[in-house]
């Protein structure tokens, strides 16, 4: 008995240092797991943009245009059976008024506006409407409807002037609140962020690149104004992408720092100066990649040259691949129309190129851009 008694106790001791060494072996055994203490997340930005909004509303504005239009009605609303006998008539020239809503934003205390060019677009008549209740005519001083911009002058006494931002500072996330008279209910103010930078797929304009945001822009916000939380303008309300009619989110403004070049080579020269070359450029797809056996995807390629052009005259032929402008590398071509925009007229534009898989380099003079020339998404 002493002996087995030993034995019990010798194979419990056993049994009780392998469980030791190998604690999973240990049935229904607990393992406690210490979870990680979550850092505290700071909210950022203030409970409520009211001071933005009493900083920079008093400055933007209604804008209602007016404009007599000529028609001639259909007889007979195209009715076919009447349509098979006379034809598409139609009856005597009438006239009839026209009227559209916007916005703008007041940025010089001497009464300059800045809107977009298709709110004011054949207007005979402007009328501005203040958040005060004050109301004048307004005269347009000129025009870029390269990039969908207009600036205004009334002259009213104290008025409420925006302040400039930086949209290069804009990053995606940030909040911004748009301000505006949609459909004409009157100033309103929608918050929302920059959903993002850069944008220019949407086809609004070749020269520039807009900011998305999901701040709620819909028809009469046009030309009015996008502010961050300090209350600086960083952007013109210009577009929305919709199904609907709508907002669903996707709206466009163009930067401030692009705005206001604009709107300070129209108050210094009447027009916007740009530079200009007179090539077609197309971006290389891999499609024309390999429909023209190209051993590069990088440059655009020119399509086109136009007689006496500057880049006629610098050697530049159809079937080159430009590489850089000005040391730049350019792989889109509405990048390089925006490069080439940007040169003062009567710089060098140094254009590297690949002809016949060899590279040169060219020298272009800009010259200023044609006015009667077209926007295009590719010429320039």
């Amino acid at each position: 008995m002493l002996f087995i008694g030993q034995s019990i106790v010798l194979g419990l001791a056993i049994a009780f240092v392998i469980l030791l060494a190998w604690p999973r072996l240990a049935p229904n055994r607990v393992v406690v797991i210490r979870q990680a203490q979550s850092a505290p997340v700071s909210v950022a930005g203030p409970v409520s943009y009211a001071d933005a909004v009493d900083i920079a509303a008093p400055a933007v504005v209604n804008i209602n245009t007016a404009a007599v239009t000529t028609y001639r009605p259909q007889l007979f609303l195209n009715n076919p059976f009447f349509r098979q006998f006379f034809g598409q008539l139609t009856g005597p020239p009438r006239k009839q008024l026209e009227t559209s809503l916007g916005s703008g934003v007041i940025v010089s205390p001497s009464g300059y506006i800045l809107t977009n060019y298709h709110v004011i677009k054949g207007a005979q008549e402007i009328e501005v409407f203040l958040k005060d209740g004050r109301h004048t005519p307004a005269q347009v001083i000129g025009t870029d409807p390269a990039s969908d911009l207009a600036v205004l002058k009334i002259d009213l006494p104290h008025l409420p002037v925006i302040a400039f931002g930086n949209s290069k500072k804009l990053r995606v996330g940030d909040v911004v609140l748009a301000i505006g008279d949609p459909f004409g209910v009157g100033q309103t103010v929608t918050m929302g962020i920059v959903s993002a930078t850069g944008r220019n797929e949407a086809g609004l304009s070749p020269l520039d690149n807009f900011i998305q945001t999901d701040a709620a822009i819909n028809p009469g916000n046009s030309g009015g104004a996008l502010i961050n939380t300090d209350g600086d303008l960083v952007g013109i309300n210009s577009a929305i992408l919709t199904r609907t009619g709508g907002n669903q989110g996707i709206g466009f403004a163009i930067p401030v720092n692009h705005a206001r070049r604009v709107f300070e080579q129209i108050i210094k020269y009447g027009h916007v100066i740009r530079g200009w070359l007179g090539i077609e450029a197309q971006t290389i797809t891999p499609e024309l990649s390999r429909a023209l056996d190209l051993k590069t995807m990088g440059g655009v390629i020119v399509a086109g040259i136009l007689r006496d052009s500057p880049a006629s005259k610098a050697g530049l032929h159809p079937g080159d691949i430009i590489l850089s402008l000005n040391g730049q590398a350019t792989n889109n071509a509405d990048e390089a129309l925006r490069a080439i925009s940007r040169q003062r007229p009567g710089t060098s534009v140094v254009l590297k190129i690949l002809r016949h898989g060899k590279p040169l380099t060219l020298t272009a003079i800009a010259v200023n851009r044609p006015q009667q020339l077209p926007i295009g998404t590719i010429r320039q």
